[in-house]
């Protein structure tokens, strides 16, 4: 979870987290004490005023729930890639994040490496908000493809239902090929095309056809054929890579 600061705090006790207005706070505990929460900043931990901080709404975090009630709650949502956090029940302070697969409800840990970076496999994220904006649009399953969804309309189909789907790059078009839908469905994308990104994470390719890059790196953005995978260069290398790991730039 994160949260703005509304005003600068100073500190009266060793547990607590100053912090100046603006900033941008994790949320670890939020439930203990009705008054303070549990934060982190800049890789430091600490209780913050409830009343100096505005937390960001996310309709997915379902704060301390058993893994009972949150297989419950997502098998009655009826449709795959619904998902929720909740505080982890094993190590408080620490979070899971259970996702509808269907027939059943997956739980993940999310794991946190010393300097606070969020992961569940690879890609590590500053917050738990750019790990649930990650798979959104990156497959959170290793073995079929599942993407976290706030709803039945799924985001990768534009409107159109699926459970599972195939992109198919074209110019200018969108092919979706689903395992529920027939015949194929030709969709025509509204891209705005940035001249150049900066990559807000690294990418390490997972082939050939793939564009790797560290954060901070500048891309320059060739095409748009697909609304989550992008064609750029950098380092005269051209690739694809994915949109939600850099944001425009002017250059």
């Amino acid at each position: 979870m994160e949260s703005v600061a509304l005003y600068n705090f100073q500190t009266t006790e060793k547990d607590e987290l100053p912090f100046q207005k603006g900033d941008t706070l994790k949320i670890l505990n939020m439930e203990d004490d009705q008054n303070w929460y549990k934060a982190e900043l800049y890789g430091c931990e600490g209780f913050v005023p409830k009343n100096y901080i505005k937390v960001k709404p996310h309709p997915w975090y379902a704060g301390r729930i058993s893994r009972h009630v949150a297989e419950e709650l997502l098998l009655k949502r009826r449709y795959v890639g619904a998902f929720l956090i909740r505080e982890s029940e094993s190590a408080p302070g620490e979070f899971s994040i259970s996702v509808n697969y269907g027939q059943h409800v997956q739980h993940f840990k999310v794991l946190r490496e010393r300097n606070g970076k969020y992961f569940l496999w690879e890609e590590k994220f500053n917050s738990l908000n750019e790990l649930v904006d990650f798979y959104r649009t990156t497959t959170i399953a290793k073995k079929q493809q599942i993407f976290l969804r706030d709803d039945e309309q799924s985001p990768e189909c534009m409107g159109l239902c699926s459970v599972s789907t195939t992109h198919c790059r074209a110019a200018g078009e969108y092919r979706i090929l689903s395992l529920l839908l027939t015949p194929l469905l030709w969709v025509p994308l509204q891209v705005k095309r940035p001249k150049f990104v900066q990559a807000q994470f690294d990418f390490s390719a997972h082939d050939s056809s793939q564009l790797p890059f560290y954060r901070g790196d500048i891309i320059e953005v060739l095409d748009c054929p697909d609304p989550n995978w992008w064609q750029g260069k950098i380092y005269g290398r051209i690739g694809f890579f994915p949109r939600n790991y850099v944001h425009p730039i002017r250059k």
